[in-house]
């Protein structure tokens, strides 16, 4: 069975989004240093290159890593892939990722027969976009 080992960011400061991240989500950071520095050495990672790597890893172990490379975004005209972040209190966190340095876009609402969801659209501090919605229960 496959699992997803890295959710990867292409961006233009990878620590600061990083840290970004990590405080939205509870992750602790990992910095390229010890046997995480070493491993990507030994993938081909030229020494000079490890600052422009990092991770926020779940400190529990259960969500997905996110890693973060200094790279040249591809434009696109939409957003094929983003994060959706659930949240017991969409409002509240709206205002506590925003005050960590996101945009908001819009807050939007879909129904579908009884079923009804509400969700803001928010951008990262380098525009990448991401929706905050309640958890359902």
């Amino acid at each position: 069975m496959a699992r997803i080992g890295n959710i990867t960011f292409a961006c233009e400061n990878p620590v600061a989004l990083a840290e970004f991240w990590a405080a939205v989500l509870g992750y602790d950071l990992e910095r390229v240093e010890g046997e995480f520095a070493e491993k990507l050495l030994e993938l081909g990672v030229a020494p000079e290159e490890l600052g422009s790597e990092c991770a926020a890893r779940d400190p529990n172990g259960k969500g997905p890593r996110l890693y973060f490379q200094r790279k040249e975004k591809t434009p696109t005209a939409t957003a094929p892939i983003h994060l959706d972040v659930n949240v017991d209190d969409r409002e509240a966190e709206v205002e506590r990722i925003r005050e960590l340095g996101a945009s908001i876009v819009e807050t939007r609402t879909r129904s579908l027969g009884p079923f009804s969801e509400r969700w803001t659209v928010m951008r990262d501090p380098e525009g990448n976009p991401f929706c905050v919605q309640a958890s359902q229960r």
